[in-house]
Formats: structure tokens, C-alpha cells, sequence
């Protein structure tokens, strides 16, 4: 069952005009999470709103957003003043121009949503947008205003559908000046760069998201599973620092290091279900779905299982 969408207007491209909903491409629920906990008893611990000067709980009701001016000088803003000011974006993603995709700075890049059509009319529009988006191998620049603020989102087709991410403005990414004047300017020999081009080249594939696996997340998961068994836990031994001083010595170690696995066969590796397995404890908690599972697969593995 697909989330719940996060916005829903309506896609428009000139007077071609079609409901649409946005949903969140990316999810941080698989990831572990923990809890503040009172150490004492065990408790959960609540964090209340209170008023900075009198320390007395304030209801939902009473609290409303402020600017501040000075210090304990504020311009309080109501829910309704902000309606009042709702621009057409709020309601529908307006194309403003098309791009080649290479102009867009990865800096400016937030986060991706799926678009699809809401309900059962405007596909034949959707599809006009979406075949047009692909057939000029543009990306299509628009607004959308989640959370309250506007955005600037980029759209391109994927599969039926398209994909929309959000944008920052230029105010919001700091210049590079400022972090990279002061590094030195260095001359690079050529033999320098021919070895790092070998390690390069010796590394080369192809990005395949999913061979790329969560180590902290594993090793989050078999802390949980060492604890809730009641193993001691070990520290696990750091690797020694390497104290190369000669960059060319170091390449040169690292080409040998590289090439040193290519010497024997390598086994067949089966490929790895980072995604699915990083959302399953490695020992499940006993109960009547895991009793199900081994009552229909008898000779399967156990799965790991969200905490």
C-alpha cells in the first residue's frame, strides 16, 4: 500500500492542467531509532512546551508563531494571516520553464517525491506532460508550496510516472569560496597521477544501490540482538593508524593493495538485499507471526525483525 500522499493540487502546463499527488520517494522509518529514557525507572521521557519565563505548561491552543526583532521582542503572526498570503502554488505545481539537466548544481538538490495522476481523471493530460518532459530530454521547473513554504521542485518522467525534486534558492547554499581559498595550490606530477588513475581504474563498476549495505545499522542490530540475549558486549578492535609520510610510496602500496585480490579466483558472491534486510532484527521476537513463517517454511532462515 502506497504512503499517503503529501500534497494534492493539480500539474499544470499552460492551459493542459491535471490532478495530481506527490508522495515522499525516500523513508528514514526502516532506520533504527531510540528513545530518551529516564535511567532511574526505566520511563520514557515527555518533553512539554513550556513558557521560557514562568516555566508553566502552555496549551496548543495559546501558542502561535513569532518573529523576533530584538531580544524578547517578537511580531506574532496568526494561522490566518498566513492563509491570507497563500500563493497559487499551494495548490497547483505551475511549469515555468525547461532545463537541461546537466545546469542544475547538485548543491541545490533536496529530496525526491513520486507524482502520479489523483484519481481516475486527467491521465491523458498527465501523459502529455510526462511523454513531452521525456521526448525534449528536459527537466520541467516549477513551484509547489509544502509545509507551508514554496519550493522550487524539477520534474522528470520515470516509468508512467514523474518524479519531482525539490529545489533550494540560491540564498540557502553558501559559497565555496569561503571554505576552499585557503587550500594550497599543489603541483601534481604525472607519475602521481598515472598511479591514482591505475586505483581508479582498478576500482571501476557500476553503481548498483542495492550491493551497498548500512554497516552501522548491522552492527546497531547486533548490539540490540547481543543485549536482548544477555551476551556481554566487546568492544571490537580498532585498525591501526598507518603512518605513510611518502604520498608516491603510498600509491604505489595502494595500486599493489588494490591488485592483490586479482591475483586468486574470486567466489561467486551473491548479491546482497541491503534495503530489505537493514528493516529485520537478526533475532525475532517469538509470536504468532514468526510461529506462522516457520510452520509454512520449515527449512527457511529466520529474518531479522524491526525492534
Amino acid at each position: 500500500m502506497a504512503p499517503r500522499a503529501n500534497w494534492k493540487g493539480f500539474l499544470r502546463l499552460s492551459l493542459v492542467t491535471c490532478p495530481v499527488a506527490l508522495y515522499p520517494a525516500t523513508s528514514e522509518s526502516e532506520k533504527i531509532s531510540f528513545n530518551q529514557l529516564n535511567r532511574q525507572t526505566g520511563h520514557r521521557i515527555k518533553y512539554l512546551k513550556v513558557d521560557a519565563d514562568t516555566g508553566d505548561e502552555v496549551p496548543n491552543e495559546d501558542i502561535v508563531k513569532g518573529y523576533q526583532l530584538e531580544k524578547d521582542q517578537f511580531i506574532e503572526v496568526t494561522k490566518e494571516e498566513l492563509e491570507e498570503i497563500a500563493l497559487e502554488s499551494t495548490r497547483t505545481i505551475e511549469i515555468d520553464e525547461f532545463v537541461d539537466k546537466r545546469d542544475i548544481d547538485p548543491r541545490y538538490l533536496i529530496r525526491p517525491y513520486y507524482i502520479r495522476p489523483d484519481g481516475k481523471v486527467g491521465h491523458d493530460a498527465f501523459a502529455v506532460i510526462r511523454e513531452t518532459i521525456r521526448e525534449m530530454n528536459k527537466v520541467a521547473i516549477g513551484r509547489v508550496v509544502l509545509t507551508n513554504r514554496e519550493h522550487i521542485i524539477a520534474l522528470e518522467p520515470m516509468d508512467k510516472g514523474l518524479v519531482g525534486t525539490l529545489l533550494r534558492y540560491p540564498y540557502e547554499v553558501r559559497s565555496e569560496a569561503e571554505y576552499f581559498d585557503e587550500i594550497q595550490d599543489v603541483k601534481v606530477t604525472k607519475d602521481m597521477l598515472d598511479l591514482a588513475k591505475h586505483i581508479v581504474n582498478q576500482k571501476a563498476g557500476r553503481f548498483e544501490p542495492e550491493k551497498f549495505e548500512d554497516h552501522y545499522e548491522t552492527a546497531l542490530i547486533d548490539l540490540i540482538n547481543q543485549k536482548r540475549a544477555g551476551k556481554p558486549i566487546t568492544p571490537k578492535s580498532k585498525p591501526a593508524a598507518t603512518n605513510v609520510v611518502d604520498l608516491m610510496e603510498a600509491l604505489r602500496r595502494s595500486v599493489g593493495k588494490e591488485a592483490a585480490p586479482a591475483k586468486g579466483p574470486k567466489p561467486a558472491k551473491k548479491p546482497k538485499k541491503a534495503s530489505a534486510g537493514q528493516k529485520e532484527m537478526l533475532m525475532p521476537i517469538e509470536g504468532k507471526k514468526q510461529k506462522e513463517a516457520a510452520a509454512k517454511k520449515p527449512a527457511a532462515r529466520p529474518q531479522r525483525k524491526s525492534a
